[in-house]
């Protein structure tokens, strides 16, 4: 009897464990880290993107932004999965009859082979709607507002605002690294191209009592980088007059 318990017990225990293994939720699926690592080999990603010569493929936000002005929904709610089937059905089934680009595009870039074996279900649906949310009309009227209003700004201005250049440094005052007034005095025209190395690929050492290292600014633009340079340069002229 004590042995036909513990049977059930087991039984009992292994159908309790299932069930809560079957209730698990599913790990969400990152529609933006999807779309990078099984589209940016043929399409742009940026907003708004980037031309290059050759490209093979046009870019995600032509693409989405195609898909969103022809593919009609009476009920704007439904909208987003009307697309987002099309995007799950198009990329595995693709065809010249279903596509909605031009038929110059088309002649162009040709259709898109079939990308079944490359991709899930599950991640198509996270891609296709991170796509429908990511590349949007009045998301891409912000990021070229924000533009326009950046390049309205002197370099330094700009490179202060889009960097975190001014966590550490101040343009007077002393912070865990020198202010631009002291690099300037310290450094001349002769060095600038020491303190453009130590923009782009950070330095450590140069300031007795700074214990926090510069980090590399590899992502900055050289041409920011120049131009911030030679505004640092300048400085000296304030601090001499």
């Amino acid at each position: 009897m004590r042995i036909v318990k513990i049977g059930l017990y087991s039984i009992i225990l292994v159908g309790l464990l299932n069930s809560c293994m079957d209730n698990k939720p599913k790990k969400s699926l990152d529609g933006k880290e999807l779309l990078t690592q099984k589209c940016a080999k043929c399409h742009n990603l940026d907003m708004p993107p980037k031309s290059y010569e050759n490209e093979i493929a046009p870019s995600i936000m032509a693409v989405t932004f195609h898909l969103k002005d022809f593919i009609k929904s009476n009920n704007p709610s439904e909208h987003e999965d009307k697309v987002v089937n099309f995007i799950k059905d198009y990329v595995i089934n693709p065809s010249r009859e279903k596509s909605f680009c031009d038929k110059d595009s088309l002649d162009s870039y040709g259709v898109m082979p079939s990308q079944k074996g490359n991709v899930t279900k599950d991640e198509l649906d996270a891609i296709a709607h991170y796509m429908y949310q990511t590349f949007d009309n009045q998301k891409l009227l912000k990021i070229m507002a924000e533009k326009s209003r950046l390049a309205k700004m002197p370099l330094y201005q700009r490179v202060l605002e889009v960097s975190s250049c001014k966590n550490c440094h101040s343009i007077k005052e002393d912070k865990v690294a020198p202010s631009f007034e002291m690099i300037a005095s310290k450094y001349s025209i002769s060095d600038r191209d020491n303190l453009i190395d130590s923009i782009k690929n950070g330095s450590r050492g140069k300031w007795e009592g700074k214990k926090v290292p510069m980090p590399p600014f590899k992502e900055m633009n050289s041409d920011d980088i120049e131009g911030f340079v030679d505004w640092i340069l300048s400085l000296k002229k304030n601090i001499n007059n």
